[in-house]
């Protein structure tokens, strides 16, 4: 393979560490081996004084990233006893949280599709450009899983009940909306890229990014605040639906009859990860307790089944087991978020706990 061809490209320009996501025939989607690059590419410019900015873009001009190879995992799942999957979330969510955590700019450049995993690698960072091709998404319910790459707190931090809507739905928003739930900073047009990264070479990232930063256009989910708010703000999911089925706006029926084509299972435990997620101090607690749950999925027919209609076959039509609703007991819910004991991510742990010890 040559360097052309690895999943991951990286180079220094000027200033500017460049991070490429390199795989445009599978919209950049993320692998094990992606991961590492790039967890071991921030180690060594962390420490380098040439460095400056670290710029995160993907290649294809289709998006910045579509998720994790959700592929591997099916196949791990059905075949195998989830190892490779918990490895793989295991070196994610650390690197998500190093992200957050990174000492020097890192501005993630957020054009086309960004959703699941492309989240992680960054709504984390600290510097956050979209464009009015942004299409940005947390569609895990869809295919019988739960937010994560710390998902659940930046949609819990998010106004109002628009969090809980973006992750119960997983629909995709645009630059607008973005900035307003606090997924993004900036809004650069598309066309002004290549002048951006060229600038980061020379300038401060925050410096670069306001030369070309713009207002973007109008949005949708302010105007919709009204009924998603009162509509979301209910303690179960079936209040959730029965509150948006009653409300009237179209939008919210639309809303309503979407959730009931997601996995009852996963719609459960979306909302009590997301409600958790408020009461967490840290991302670091966040991951931990989204690694519990991804774990948990494991063993459930849900997430093999959801990638196989969405994903494999492509027929649309998962079967859900359960399939409704009221079959999903809160006990069922609670054993997501069942300590591992040993396997335990212990980010919030490590992280507290100080240097040399």
């Amino acid at each position: 393979m040559t360097d052309a061809d690895s999943p991951v490209l990286l180079r220094v320009t000027g200033r500017a560490a460049h991070v490429v996501l390199n795989r445009p025939g599978a919209l950049n989607a993320l692998n094990h081996t992606m991961v590492r690059r790039i967890a071991d590419a921030l180690t060594a410019w962390e420490h380098d004084p040439a460095v400056g900015t670290v710029v995160v873009t993907g290649a294809g001009g289709r998006g910045l990233c579509a998720g994790g190879d959700i592929r591997a995992v099916h196949d791990d799942a059905r075949d195998g006893d989830g190892t490779a999957a918990e490895a793989f979330w295991r070196d994610e969510y650390r690197l998500n949280a190093r992200i957050a955590r990174f000492p020097k700019p890192y501005v993630a450049v957020m054009d086309g599709i960004v959703m699941g995993g492309g989240v992680g690698v960054s709504a984390h960072g600290d510097v956050r450009v979209v464009t009015e091709r942004s299409r940005i998404a947390m569609p895990e319910t869809g295919i019988g899983f739960v937010p994560d790459v710390g998902g659940t707190r930046l949609l819990a931090l998010a106004p109002g009940e628009l969090g809980t809507h973006l992750a119960l739905t997983g629909a995709p928003i645009g630059a607008a909306d973005a900035l307003l739930c606090g997924l993004a900073d900036h809004f650069v047009p598309s066309a002004a890229l290549p002048r951006l990264v060229d600038d980061l070479a020379e300038l401060p990232a925050r410096e670069a990014v306001a030369r070309h930063a713009q207002p973007p256009p109008p949005g949708e989910l302010a105007g919709l605040r009204g009924w998603i708010d009162a509509c979301y703000a209910a303690d179960t999911v079936e209040e959730i639906v029965r509150r948006l089925r009653a409300h009237g706006h179209p939008a919210a029926g639309e809303a309503a009859e979407t959730l009931l084509t997601r996995s009852p299972t996963a719609l459960k435990v979306t909302l009590a990860a997301v409600r958790r997620a408020r009461g967490l101090g840290s991302l670091e607690e966040v991951l931990d307790q989204e690694y519990r749950v991804s774990c948990a999925t494991l063993a459930t027919a849900d997430l093999v089944e959801g990638i196989r209609a969405q994903i494999i076959d492509k027929d649309r039509a998962p079967r859900w087991s359960p399939p409704q609703l009221g079959d999903v007991t809160e006990t069922d819910v609670a054993r997501f978020f069942t300590p591992l004991g040993p396997r335990e991510l212990g980010l919030a742990t490590r992280r507290s706990t100080p240097q040399g010890r």
